[in-house]
């Protein structure tokens, strides 16, 4: 099978998004599928080459994720016309793969993470005029008609039905985890919880300063949860991306002015692979996301087997399992009601549930042989 995948990011760029469509094109590539990727040229990248067996075409659009919508058009087109299946995913991948799949008549399918449709004031940092840009671009994507929606969780294929996309055209795909990296068994808590010179209940948080994921209010409820831990600390790991310099700069203060610095390890961010030594030397993980489409950090802590104080929000709550509380996003008192519980051992238990990359590929690509029967 000949797929074309069209992805605003790819790598050497790493994200959420990447790190799915990194495993599947390798396990579609192990399987003996034909793959070509279209993505934007990042600073210091080829035009062209190979990766995990898959073709990669970078374009050149003066780096900007915005301009691929346009300018990967005609290459779009071009290499659809060899392939047997397009792959695209929101956000400026959809509009590519929708013309190339219109002009050459091969089916296309979507992948979905989020929809932020009337919450972009809400989930970022945009002034009005830029946010409501977003919106509008943002509901001409599900203006426009795919074959299929392939829905992150069930969550994001309910935010999707409420686009009056028809759930026939529906299916929902989670994302995966690797298991072998984020097997309990494999880290010393004591030698992690010694090396970070920790003796006292432990929380971690970590992400990007990004509005959606709530970092501030895990800030604020620390005060609260020392009324009742008074030694307790925060591991916090906090991505330094130059986008979200200002948020960054703000959560500093924010610890600043509620004197938390005695209680707050701060650490730059650790390549994806060293994260579970940081996780493993907490006693408690906390999500304090608004939104989230999937929600990895929710699945990492919960393979590693460590309670979790998680906002009951959109995809959270089904991806979440072993030990946990649900709190209220946005809600410092919630959140630290739910950490207090967690010191307590009061928690909702369930067993594990686990998101494999095997079961990923599996169905995409059931996805995609339904796709070329009809």
């Amino acid at each position: 099978m000949k797929i074309l995948f069209i992805l605003e990011n790819y790598l050497p760029h790493i994200g959420g998004v990447e790190i799915v469509f990194k495993n599947l094109i390798s396990g579609l590539v192990k399987q003996g599928h034909d793959l070509t990727v279209l993505t934007h040229k990042l600073p210091n990248t080829p035009k062209e080459e190979i990766i995990d067996g898959a073709k990669i075409i970078r374009i050149s659009c003066f780096n900007s994720r915005y301009l691929f919508s346009f300018f990967a058009i005609p290459k779009a087109i071009k290499l659809a016309k060899q392939a047997d299946i397009i792959h695209a995913t929101t956000f400026n991948g959809a509009p590519p793969g929708w013309f190339s799949s219109k002009v050459t008549g091969k089916p296309i399918l979507l992948t979905v993470h989020e929809v932020w449709i009337n919450r972009w004031t809400q989930l970022t940092q945009l002034n009005p005029i830029s946010a409501f840009i977003h919106d509008l671009l943002e509901r001409m994507i599900y203006f426009l008609s795919y074959d299929k929606y392939a829905c992150v969780s069930k969550s994001t294929q309910n935010q999707l039905l409420e686009r009056n996309i028809k759930q026939n055209k529906t299916s929902v795909i989670y994302n995966g985890l690797d298991y072998n990296l984020w097997d309990p068994k494999k880290y010393s808590k004591s030698i992690m919880r010694k090396k970070l010179n920790l003796n006292t209940f432990t929380l971690f948080c970590s992400g990007r300063p990004g509005v959606s994921k709530g970092i501030e209010y895990a800030v604020k409820a620390l005060p609260i949860v020392l009324k009742s831990i008074p030694d307790a600390k925060l591991l916090l790991i906090l991505s330094k991306d130059p986008a979200y310099k200002k948020r960054y700069n703000m959560i500093l203060k924010l610890i600043d002015q509620l004197n938390l610095k005695q209680n707050i390890i701060l650490k730059d961010p650790v390549p994806y692979h060293e994260l579970p030594n940081y996780m493993i030397a907490s006693d408690c993980v906390v999500i304090p996301s608004i939104a989230e489409g999937f929600g990895f950090s929710a699945a990492e802590a919960s393979a590693l087997g460590i309670p979790v104080a998680v906002s009951n929000t959109t995809s959270l709550p089904e991806v979440v399992s072993g030990k946990f509380v649900l709190v209220k996003p946005k809600n410092p008192e919630s959140i630290a009601k739910g950490i207090i519980a967690i010191k307590n051992k009061k928690y909702q238990t369930k067993p594990l549930v686990k998101f494999t990359w095997e079961d990923n590929v599996k169905k995409y690509l059931n996805l995609y042989k339904s796709l070329l029967k009809n």
